[in-house]
C-alpha cells in the first residue's frame, strides 16, 4: 500500500494561513512555520499554569491501554505542556480523519518534547456533548464487492436534541453493528475488533463509550491521551469560565463581531456566524441541548423559548455540571484554560473557525494556542495502485462525478485518426462557412444570418457524431470503465477523500495494527520546514 501524505486544503483563510500570507496569519496570532512560536506560546502557558493547575489538567484525562501514566507525574514535576486536539464521536470511530487528527498530534508531541525540553502530552478531546445525532450516527464501509455501503442508527429520542453522551443506543443498534461487521473483510485481524465493536455500539451503550473505546484501544500504545468535554475534572475546572460567560455574553458578542466584520473585510468568509443576542453556552432544556440567547428577563433557550435566569443557569450547573456546555466557539478557550495547550492540531473547518478567536482568546486572558494542520492521508492499495497506473488516471481526476470522469477517459480513448479526421472536418466548416458569407454579403447583406444557421446545424451534427464515437468508445472500454470506477470508490467515494467518508475499520481489519504503525511513520514533523509534506 502507498500512503499519500499531504495537508487538507479548506477555506480561503486556511489556504493563506498554511502558506503563511500576513493577512491571514494576524488572525491567528502567530504562524505555526516561525522559529519562535511554541517558545512564545510555552512562556504564556507558564504565566497561567503552575504546578497545582497541571495537576488539575491531569486529573481531567483518561489513560487509555499502552499509555505510561508516569508520562503525567514528570508532566506536572517538570512544568509540562500539551498538544491537544479532538473530534466529535462518531459511529464506530467516525471517518477515518479522526486517526490521522490523532497520529498527527502524537507526532508534533514528540518533537515538540524535544525543542521545548519539557515534557508535552499529546490528549485527544471527544465532544461527547455536541448534539448532532444525524452526524455522528452514520459511517460508511467499503464492502468487499468494492460498492461503499451505509450504516445509520435512527435517533431513539422521540423529541429535543439531548448531548450524545445522554442517548442510549436501542435494540436496533445491535442489528445495524451485525451488519456491518458482516460486510468487513475477513482477515486475521478483524476479531480484535470486532470484539470492541460488539463492547461499545451494541443496545445500552452510547456513541461517545463506543468511540471512546475504540480509539483508545487503537492509539493508547502511541501515548495519546484522552478526555471527554462530559469528564468531571473538565467541568470542575472550567466551571467559572463558563459562567462567566453570562455576564459577559454582550461584550463577548462584540469582540467575536468585530473579528468577524474583519474576516469579511479582508474578503475571508466566516466559519462560524455570529448570531446576534446568542451567548456561547448550551444549557439543558425541554427541546434537549438548547442555545442560550440574551433576554430582557435573563436568558432566553432557543428551541423551547423558555427563560432562564442567571441565577437558574448557576442552579442547572450545580445540580448537573454536564447540564451546561460550551458552543463551537467558546469550546477551544475551554480547553485552553482546563489545559496547557501549546498547539492544537486541526483540520481546515476547525482551523477556519480558529481565525475567528483571536481576540476572544485574549477577552479570556489566554492566548490562542499554534494551529497546526493536521496530516492527510491517500491510501492506496496496490490493487488500486495498478489500475491508477494501467489507465493513466490521476487521483485528483476522481473527485468529479462518474459520467464525468468516464465521458474524458472515453474522449481520450478516440483514435488519433478519428481525432484528426472531426478536426479536419470542423476547420473546414468553418472555413466554407466565413467564404460562403463573404460571397453572399455582396449579394444580400441579409443571407449571412442563414448561412450562419447552416454554419450551427453544421457543427451541431458533428458533435451528435462525436458524441456517437465516444459513447461508441465507452461500449468497447466497459471493462475498463469498471476498474476505473472501483478505483473511484476506493479514492474518493460519494466525491470525497476516503479519509473523509470511510470508517477506519476497513483498514484496520485488512491490515491490523501496521496500518496505524504506517501513518505513524509516514507523519513526519519538521519543525525547520514545518510548511513541507514529503509524500
Amino acid at each position: 500500500m502507498e500512503l499519500i501524505v499531504s495537508r487538507p486544503s479548506g477555506a480561503a483563510v486556511v489556504r493563506d494561513y498554511l502558506v503563511g500570507k500576513p493577512e491571514a496569519v494576524s488572525f491567528y496570532r502567530r504562524h505555526y512555520a516561525a522559529p519562535d512560536a511554541f517558545e512564545q506560546k510555552s512562556e504564556e502557558v507558564d504565566t497561567r499554569f503552575d504546578a497545582a493547575a497541571r495537576q488539575r489538567a491531569v486529573d481531567a484525562l483518561i489513560v487509555p491501554p499502552g499509555a505510561d501514566p508516569e508520562r503525567l507525574e514528570a508532566f506536572v514535576e517538570q512544568g509540562g505542556y500539551m498538544v491537544t486536539t479532538g473530534q466529535q464521536p462518531g459511529l464506530y470511530g467516525g471517518p477515518l480523519y479522526s486517526v490521522y487528527k490523532a497520529l498527527t498530534s502524537v507526532r508534533l508531541a514528540e518533537v515538540l518534547e524535544k525543542k521545548l525540553a519539557k515534557p508535552v502530552i499529546p490528549v485527544f478531546w471527544v465532544a461527547s456533548d455536541d448534539h448532532d445525532w444525524e452526524e455522528a450516527s452514520h459511517t460508511y464501509l467499503m464492502g468487499t464487492d468494492n460498492v461503499l455501503r451505509r450504516y445509520e442508527l435512527l435517533s431513539p429520542v422521540e423529541e429535543g436534541r439531548p448531548s450524545l453522551h445522554r442517548i442510549e443506543l436501542a435494540r436496533e443498534a445491535d442489528a445495524v453493528l451485525s451488519d456491518f461487521i458482516k460486510d468487513l473483510p475477513a482477515s486475521d485481524f478483524a476479531e480484535e475488533f470486532v470484539a470492541l465493536l460488539r463492547k461499545g455500539f451494541t443496545s445500552g451503550g452510547t456513541i461517545p463509550d463506543g468511540f471512546h473505546g475504540l480509539l483508545q484501544h487503537l492509539m493508547g500504545r502511541f501515548g495519546l491521551f484522552f478526555t471527554d468535554a462530559a469528564h468531571p475534572g473538565v467541568k470542575s475546572a472550567s466551571k467559572d469560565l463558563l459562567l462567566e460567560e453570562l455576564p459577559r455574553a454582550q461584550e463577548l458578542e462584540r469582540v467575536l463581531s468585530a473579528t468577524a466584520a474583519e474576516l469579511e473585510d479582508a474578503g475571508y468568509e466566516l466559519q462560524v456566524p455570529i448570531m446576534e443576542e446568542g451567548v456561547n453556552l448550551f444549557l439543558e432544556g425541554p427541546g434537549g441541548r438548547e442555545r442560550l440567547y440574551r433576554d430582557p428577563a435573563g436568558f432566553r433557550l432557543r428551541t423551547s423559548a423558555e427563560i432562564r435566569t442567571e441565577s437558574d443557569v448557576h442552579g442547572a450547573f450545580n445540580a448537573d455540571s454536564k447540564a451546561l456546555s460550551p458552543n463551537v466557539l467558546l469550546r477551544p478557550v475551554v480547553e485552553s484554560h482546563v489545559f496547557p495547550t501549546v498547539a492544537y492540531v486541526g483540520g481546515p473547518g476547525e482551523m477556519a473557525y480558529f481565525a475567528q478567536l483571536g481576540a476572544y482568546f485574549e477577552a479570556h486572558g489566554i492566548e490562542m494556542p499554534v494551529i497546526w494542520p493536521r496530516f492527510a492521508v491517500t491510501a492506496v492499495e496496490t490493487k488500486i495502485g495498478k489500475i491508477l497506473e494501467k489507465f493513466d488516471v490521476e487521483i485528483e481526476a476522481l473527485q468529479r462525478p462518474f459520467h464525468e470522469v468516464a465521458s474524458e477517459f472515453a474522449r481520450e480513448g478516440v483514435p488519433e485518426d478519428v481525432k484528426a479526421s472531426i478536426g479536419k472536418l470542423r476547420g473546414a466548416i468553418g472555413g466554407g462557412v466565413s467564404d460562403l458569407q463573404q460571397a453572399v454579403s455582396a449579394v444580400d447583406p441579409t443571407l449571412k444570418g442563414p448561412v450562419q444557421t447552416v454554419r450551427s446545424q453544421a457543427f451541431a451534427a458533428l458533435g451528435e457524431v462525436e458524441k456517437k464515437v465516444t459513447q461508441a468508445v465507452k461500449r468497447e472500454s466497459e471493462i475498463a470503465l469498471t476498474q476505473i470506477q472501483k478505483a473511484q470508490n476506493h479514492l474518493m467515494p460519494n466525491g470525497k477523500p476516503a479519509e473523509r467518508v470511510q470508517s477506519p475499520l476497513y483498514y484496520l481489519t485488512r491490515y491490523g495494527g501496521a496500518f496505524l504503525d504506517a501513518v505513524y511513520e509516514r507523519f513526519e514533523v519538521n519543525l525547520n520546514d514545518p510548511t513541507r509534506v514529503d509524500e
